[in-house]
Order: structure tokens, then sequence, then C-alpha cells
């Protein structure tokens, strides 16, 4: 289960009492599919037991798809199943896609079009569903909370404050935009949900206006201006992408690397890109940048820019060949020998540099200020900075300096929470609240009614101004904080419906008289987010009771013990 839509079911109860807004839509981007493939033909299933439409233009009604379907490019149009000839189709419900050998199931709404008899696919992700799968795609090893941290809110940036050139999608699946890899990279998937999560809405500002951004992988020690990379493109200067000096790149020592390419394979590949025609002979850097990179090559007397060249050969002989634009090159009877540095354009946020400056202790922060000298970190929607406020046990995040009159409530939430359940975090707990409804959903994906939203030692809130308002504040903060408090302690065999339970029997609404209907085997299946709100509702109930009944019979100090070892059958013996 998605730890987001997990923690979403752990306080429904609370926030549905709360009915606090209209069901706004997150903000979305859409995300082109397969892109590299261009595929012809793509084969549509729907899941078991799902309800899976299309449509064949934006006013026509929904037809249900019950068995798998092939859909085919013809010049401009989509051939459908039956015969019929469409601009396009949307295919809305969960559905399993397959095409080049490769398959692939998305919840996502899905828009299908055509062009030169290639399919064009585009998926609408919610922004922070895309960044998260970004910085899980383009993340390593090396990377820690912070360096991830800073990487979102540079893929966040990158995605909203730039054109990407693409007619049919607001951004492409390759390298070309920001790598995604649809089929998710499990190692990293934990980390780059924390770091979305902690980020959520944040952009880079510089005085008070959306900053453009890029990151790369290794700048070889000193950062690119993005004029030394696309000098097509006429930007105008941006104070914020200088070239500067990276020392934490290098810290372990420089990359370097080289490469020898025969005069052939480098005509084929340049050919083939429509840079140069056949018949050159000689190879010469014309051009260099602030940085010591190649802006321009001439070959005879035809010159292009360095990173044209490289993109080239990197889709004609792979992308480990040419790793840069800073090298140089000679030429030894038919090859071409490149020693170069770095990995990537050098532009913006440098990998490398940022997991050693965050491994060496810096901030998100100072991350940040080191590749974008002058920016900061901002809310997109106002442009407003974040704030820490302190507390005891907790810090709050704020964009509302006026939130600082509501610590005392939180700080008497936390006190209750820990009281109640006799658990202290072990750090900190960190709440965010959101200036708005639509940012605290954009965030947290969650229906507008939830009032708050907590995973591990992080907690996001809607406005707490309004939720004071409806004198709702104390209660949903209590009922975050123990849900926090509770998850702190527990591990994987704790089951779910006890750690739900005793958040639900230590909160204020108490825990109802009668023993419930619903066995205890069938609570947890009644808690996944596929159940409907009045399920989820009666096993948030049962769940409270069966936990409260433990807490009498065995008391709390072993109850606490069980979220860590986990329940013995013994002590559930009698409801069984």
């Amino acid at each position: 289960m998605n730890p987001r839509r997990r923690a979403f079911v752990a306080f429904l109860l609370i926030a549905a009492a709360a009915s606090l807004s209209a069901q706004q839509q997150s903000p979305t981007l859409r995300i082109g599919l397969w892109t590299l493939w261009r595929d012809q033909q793509i084969t549509v299933s729907p899941q078991p037991q799902a309800t899976v439409t299309l449509r064949s233009c934006p006013r026509c009604p929904s037809e249900l798809i019950a068995q798998p379907a092939t859909l085919r490019a013809a010049g401009s149009y989509v051939l459908l199943p039956s015969g019929q000839q469409a601009a396009a189709v949307w295919l809305a419900g969960p559905v399993t896609l397959a095409a080049h050998g490769e398959r692939l199931t998305l919840a996502n709404p899905v828009r299908i079009a055509a062009r030169h008899d290639t399919l064009l696919l585009a998926v609408t992700l919610p922004i922070e569903s895309y960044v998260e799968r970004v910085v899980a795609s383009e993340s390593g090893s090396a990377d820690t909370a912070d360096s991830l941290r800073a990487l979102a809110i540079v893929v966040r940036s990158y995605a909203l404050h730039q054109a990407h050139g693409h007619a049919d999608y607001d951004l492409c699946d390759s390298t070309h935009c920001q790598l995604l890899h649809w089929s998710g990279n499990p190692p990293r998937q934990a980390a780059a949900h924390a770091a979305t999560l902690a980020t959520s809405g944040q952009t880079l500002w510089f005085h008070g206006r959306p900053a453009a951004a890029w990151f790369n992988q290794n700048c070889g020690g000193r950062s690119a201006t993005p004029a030394e990379v696309w000098p097509a493109a006429n930007q105008k200067p941006l104070p914020w992408l200088a070239s500067t000096p990276d020392p934490f790149c290098t810290a372990a020592g420089a990359h370097e690397w080289s490469a020898q390419i025969s005069l052939g394979d480098l005509t084929t590949a340049l050919a083939n890109a429509g840079l140069v025609a056949p018949g050159w002979k000689n190879l010469t850097i014309a051009r260099r940048g602030e940085s010591g990179r190649a802006i321009t090559l001439r070959f005879d007397s035809a010159e292009i820019p360095a990173e044209d060249a490289r993109l080239a050969i990197g889709r004609s002989m792979g992308w480990g060949r040419i790793l840069s634009t800073w090298f140089e090159v000679a030429r030894r009877g038919d090859q071409f020998v490149f020693h170069g540095r770095g990995s990537g354009h050098g532009v913006g946020l440098c990998q490398a540099g940022a997991a050693a400056m965050a491994a060496n202790g810096h901030s998100t922060a100072q991350i940040l200020a080191q590749y974008f000298p002058g920016a900061i970190a901002a809310d997109e929607q106002t442009g407003l900075p974040w704030q820490t406020l302190p507390g005891q046990g907790f810090v709050l995040e704020t964009l509302d300096p006026a939130d600082a009159r509501h610590l005392p409530t939180l700080a008497q939430a936390l006190e209750e929470a820990q009281s109640r359940s006799g658990l202290h975090a072990p750090q900190p707990l960190t709440v965010r609240a959101f200036r708005t409804v639509s940012g605290f959903r954009a965030a947290t994906l969650a229906p507008g009614w939830v009032a708050a939203f907590a995973e591990g030692n992080w907690i996001g809130v809607q406005p707490l101004r309004t939720l004071d308002g409806r004198k709702l504040l104390l209660p949903v903060l209590r009922h975050e904080f123990l849900h926090a408090l509770v998850e702190s302690q527990a591990t994987g065999r704790a089951p779910l419906w006890l750690r739900e339970g005793l958040v639900e029997a230590w909160s204020a609404s108490g825990v109802q008289p009668n023993r419930p209907t619903l066995p205890l085997d069938a609570i947890e299946s009644n808690l996944a987010p596929s159940a409907g709100l009045a399920q989820s509702q009666a096993a948030h109930r049962a769940a409270a009771w069966y936990a409260a009944r433990l807490l009498d019979r065995s008391g709390r100090a072993q109850v606490l013990a069980w979220l860590r070892s986990g329940v013995p059958q013994s002590a559930l013996a009698p409801w069984r």
C-alpha cells in the first residue's frame, strides 16, 4: 500500500466530520509516456473488477472497455477496434497498457493521439506525484535527506518554470526533460516520497520571480551557465545560474573520463541528427565558455553547438561515451580521442556535489545556495518562503507569521497525545500548516474534506485559522500527533488495525460501547483506501473497540510492547 494513502485512511474519521471544503482538483501535469519508443500500436486492458472507459472526443459519451483492445496509429488518427478513426482517445480507470514488450498499469487518465503513424501517449499526473517519480528515477545511493529535498525543489521548478517544447504534453519521460521510470525504482521510492512531501509546493525564486532550474549528475568541479550549453536559445543572463567553482563535487577527486570514437561512427551519428553532412575530416573546439566547456565544435568549416553533438553521439552510440562538453579532443589516425571531466550539462544543481554537501551536514537551503546563488526556495502559489517556528517537541512550518498564535494549542495537543498514549517521539515532530486547502491537497493528494495528514514524523494540515475557527484545531492536531507517536514505535509486526485503533481509542471521540459487528479478521481490508467511506468509518470504530479492549485487559505498557513485537494470538482469542 502506498504510505501516503495509508496515512490518509488513518485520519479519515476525524477529518470527515470537519467537511472543510469542496472537492477542488489538485494541479496536474501531462507527461509523455514511452516517448522514445515511437509505438505504432498499443493494447489496452482493464484491471480485474475495475471499470475502464474510453472517449473518442472530449464531449463524446464514454464507452466501457471490458476486454483487451488494440489501438493503432493511422497517420494522424487513432484507429479503434471498431475500425473507426479518432483524432484522440481518452482512457479513465485502472488500465494496463502494453507495447514494445512492456506492460504498465496506471490509475491516472491517459490521452492517446497519433502523428506520422506514431502513437502519442500522455498521462495526467498530480504535480507532486510527478516530482516523486522523477526524484526516485534520477537520485542515487549517495543521496540523503537534504540532497533529495534540494533535488525535489529543482525538479519541481524545472517542471513549472519553463517551457519544454512539446505540443502534446507538458514534459516527456526521457532525459530530454527529466527521466521518469514508470515502473518505479523501489530502492529509492521511500526516500523520494519523503523528500517530495517535505518540500511539497516549493520551487526556486529569485528576487520575487520564479527561477529556472536544472540539475546534472556531476559538474566536474565547476558549474556551467545555460548559455554555454544551449547557445542557440540566446538566453538572457540568469544571475542565479552563474559559472561557479564546486569544491564539493571534487572533494573525493574529479570525475574524469575518456572515449575513442572512429571517424565513421562520428560521421554517422552527426548525419543522423542532421547536424553535419558526411565528408568532413577535421574536428576542433571552436569556442569555450567561462567554465571551460566547449560551446561550439568545428567540423571543417561547419560549426555546431557542442551539446547538440554530445546528444547526437549519445543517441547513436550510447550515453556512456561523451559524458559532458568539458573535454579536449585530438585525432589519432582514423580515431578521435576525447578526454573530459564531469557528467551531464553542468548547469544548476550538481547531484554529486549536493550528495557530498548533505553527507557533511549541509542543509537543503545551503545546498541550494551553493548551486543557485541568490535564489531561495519558496511556495509556488505565493512566492513566500516557509518559516519555521519552534515549539516544545515540535516545529511549525508556515507561510503565515500569524500562525505563531496557535503554538500554545499545538503544544497542548502534543502534551495530551503524549499523556494519553504514554509515548514520546524520538525527535521533534514537524507540522506544516498550508496556507490554502488547495495547497494542502496538492501536497498530500487528499480530498478537501480531509483536515490533516500524518506520515512518519511529518504532519500536514489545512490552514490553522480555518481549523481554529471551527473549534477543530486541538482535536485534529491531537489526533495526528497520536498517529505520529504510534508510528514512531510501531514495527512491521504491528497490524494496521492496532495502530489505527489505538489512535482512535486515545482520541477524544471515544469508543462505541457495544462490540462491533465487523469481525477482527475483516478490519484490515476495510481500512484499505479502496474501501468506501462508510466501510472505513465502521472499520475505524471496530479497530478502536478492539484496541480499547486490549488496553483494558492487558494494560498500556503491554499493548505498547505489542506495537514492536506484534500481538500474540492468545491475546486475541476472546474475539476470534
